[in-house]
């Protein structure tokens, strides 16, 4: 169900389209809650930071609990969100190099000291 929810609906087969529909026009709550999803979505794949205002907004005034938690969150630190959501810069490739060092100092761990960790480092 929440695979419908977060797909666009011209993504759905037409059964799937119908029943989501339906289960939408019976829980307008849920249609609300919807749309915002999508449009987050949206804001994520097209790199729209600067709507990110409005749609924390939006959030505000629809009153649905999870979102507005998850809509306060981001006002907190949202210099940072903003920037995340915009520019195309990453440190994904700095993160999985670190998690890599972490896996190996686990696998080490109590078996050998830092000149071991640093070659194993080094060769993998």
């Amino acid at each position: 169900m929440t695979g419908w929810i977060t797909r666009h609906p011209a993504a759905l087969r037409e059964e799937d389209r119908a029943s989501l529909k339906d289960v939408l026009t019976r829980c307008p709550e849920l249609d609300t809650a919807a749309g915002h999803v999508r449009d987050f979505g949206e804001m994520l794949t097209g790199r729209l930071g600067a709507t990110l205002p409005t749609w924390i907004e939006a959030v505000d005034a629809s009153q649905l609990p999870g979102l507005t938690g998850f809509a306060l969150h981001l006002r907190r630190d949202l210099d940072a969100v903003t920037a995340g959501l915009t520019l195309d810069w990453s440190s994904g490739s700095i993160e999985g190099a670190v998690n890599r060092i972490k896996k190996i100092k686990r696998q080490l761990y109590g078996r050998a000291g830092f000149h071991l960790l640093r070659k194993m480092i080094l060769l993998q």
